[in-house]
């Protein structure tokens, strides 16, 4: 069985939505941030960067949210939630898990937490947040438009999971000034996927039932 360790709303969320959908068994290991469990020893020891999620797989610990759907997808390829190794579409899926990753999350988490920059500079804070927050509404735009012209989701008509992770960074990004859902063609992504048993039961099971995304 596996385990995941998570944190409401924290990156967890992706492979917390795959597990669901894959239809696994699987047990969820609270790390309760709000007394800053993450940094204890017993945490530290099976994640040294003191960040969430980790995903225990028997013997395998991992860390990193995209590392962890990428297992999951891999030790089920047949349930379709990524193409097929070796193919043109499973090269477009890296494409996208990577972009999400390294591009608009990075962003994305720059915005939410400018001091990690800065520290107690408040003017320069808020130049780098207004930065972040341009640079990630840049890459929603890029998502925009290869969903207008391939969409609906990431992958056209097929489901994937690179479209949980574009969910679970669309929620972040909420309080954007021009947040995901102002994009048509990615509102449309959002409400498919959401509209999904696998991502409302994942959010009821961490405690969040409003405003999924």
């Amino acid at each position: 069985m596996y385990q995941l360790h998570y944190f409401p709303s924290n990156a967890n969320a992706a492979p917390h939505m795959v597990l669901e959908e894959l239809g696994l068994p699987y047990e969820l290991v609270l790390v309760d941030r709000t007394r800053n469990a993450q940094r204890s020893d017993e945490y530290l020891k099976i994640n040294p960067n003191g960040r969430i999620p980790t995903l225990v797989d028997r013997e395998l610990v991992l860390f990193e949210a995209a590392a962890i759907v990428l297992h999951l997808v891999d030790q089920h390829p047949d349930t379709g939630l990524a193409p097929r190794v070796g193919t043109p579409e499973r090269a477009r899926f890296y494409q996208w898990m990577t972009f999400l990753t390294n591009s608009l999350q990075e962003e994305l988490m720059i915005w939410q937490y400018p001091d990690r920059l800065t520290g107690d500079d408040t003017d320069a804070g808020d130049i780098v947040e207004r930065g972040a927050e341009k640079r990630a509404g840049a890459y929603l735009d890029v998502i925009e438009q290869h969903l207008e012209a391939n969409g609906p989701l990431l992958l056209g008509d097929t489901l994937s999971a690179a479209d949980f992770y574009l969910v679970m960074l669309a929620r972040w990004a909420q309080r954007m000034t021009n947040p995901p859902r102002a994009r048509r063609h990615i509102a449309k992504l959002l409400d498919m996927v959401t509209a999904l048993p696998s991502v409302r039961r994942a959010y009821e099971r961490e405690g969040v039932t409003e405003d999924i995304c």
